[in-house]
């Protein structure tokens, strides 16, 4: 890869098929637009770009066609959003005319969250604004996605690290009217951690997943929410070596564990990560140090709260295109 491809990469410009066009990546963290810029992107896309607009899969925006000479105009013309979200989301982009600083982590993705979505658990955008403060810009091939429930819509577990929320559920059984609602709707939809015994709904904690369902379900107010927590699932991806799913590493976890523990990773990537490669994505660096060692380095210096709980091990599982043998 030579400089000027590097170099171009880096400012948020993604290399096309044609070699003498380039189309820009605009960052949206936590899929949270402005409408006000909306103006902006149009006007690049007809005034530089062929006239269209691509939603990306992670929540930004993509303006193609950018005739390669003109980048350096379109860094002076996006330089208004770049410092928006300086402004308004509190990252220290030391924003000017020179475009995007980086774009080795990836869009921040998040859910639409508990400003809308009655099933989740927290405000996705406010968390998601807090992390790519804590992260961007940084070059780490790494990807986050934010869930507000255990529905993971975002489809965290596709990711290097997935954030879903949990809520602790309170019961007051003098307001039970054993139902069963949300008994019923724990066993068919969730995973069985409610039953009744003599009238009253018992909790199993170790099933609990915190999604508030339960909350959600009864008719008569037995079920309120409590403190919110959050289940961080790590290691997820696609790709064509090793696809696999994000497996659990924390539960009920405070948001500032999640904020740390994130931080924390992009230490353990400059110390463990391949420097002979052009890029190496992250679960493949915990490949090779082990889970140990990553588990160790991302809750070094980390309290963890009361109710918290950390996977002994993790089994990756995955598949590999080499090893199939189910193709005849």
């Amino acid at each position: 890869m030579d400089l000027v491809t590097k170099k171009l990469i880096k400012n948020g410009y993604r290399i096309t098929r044609d070699r003498d066009k380039t189309a820009l990546r605009v960052r949206i963290p936590g899929g949270v637009l402005p409408a006000r810029y909306l103006d902006l992107v149009r006007q690049i896309a007809e005034q530089y770009g062929d006239g269209t607009i691509h939603l990306t899969t992670r929540q930004g925006l993509e303006i193609p066609g950018i005739p390669l000479a003109k980048t350096d105009e379109v860094n002076r013309l996006i330089a208004p959003l770049l410092r928006g979200l300086e402004r308004e989301i509190g990252v220290p982009l030391d924003a000017d005319d020179r475009g995007y600083p980086a774009a080795g982590t990836r869009n921040v993705t998040a859910c639409i969250g508990s400003r809308v979505c009655p099933f989740a658990n927290y405000d996705t955008t406010a968390l998601a604004a807090k992390v790519e403060a804590a992260i961007y810009p940084h070059d780490f091939h790494v990807k986050i996605a934010l869930s507000g429930c255990p529905n993971d819509c975002i489809k965290g577990h596709l990711h290097d690290v997935g954030v879903m929320g949990m809520v602790e559920p309170l019961y007051d059984p003098a307001r039970c009217i054993s139902c069963q609602a949300c008994v019923n709707n724990c066993r068919q939809v969730v995973t069985g951690a409610l039953s009744l015994v003599n009238y009253r709904v018992v909790r199993d904690g170790l099933r609990c997943l915190g999604c508030g369902e339960c909350v959600l379900k009864c008719p008569a107010g037995a079920w309120t929410r409590g403190k919110q927590y959050y289940r961080m699932v790590i290691m997820g991806r696609t790709g064509k070596k090793n696809p696999r799913l994000a497996r659990p590493f924390l539960e009920w976890v405070d948001e500032e564990v999640v904020l740390q523990v994130i931080k924390n990773m992009y230490a353990y990537i400059d110390r463990n990560i391949d420097r002979s490669k052009s890029k190496e994505h992250v679960g493949y660096i915990v490949d090779r140090t082990g889970y140990p060692v990553f588990r160790d380095s991302v809750l070094a210096g980390v309290t963890l709260n009361n109710k918290a709980r950390v996977a002994r091990h993790i089994d990756w599982g995955g598949y590999r295109y080499e090893r199939s043998s189910n193709m005849v």
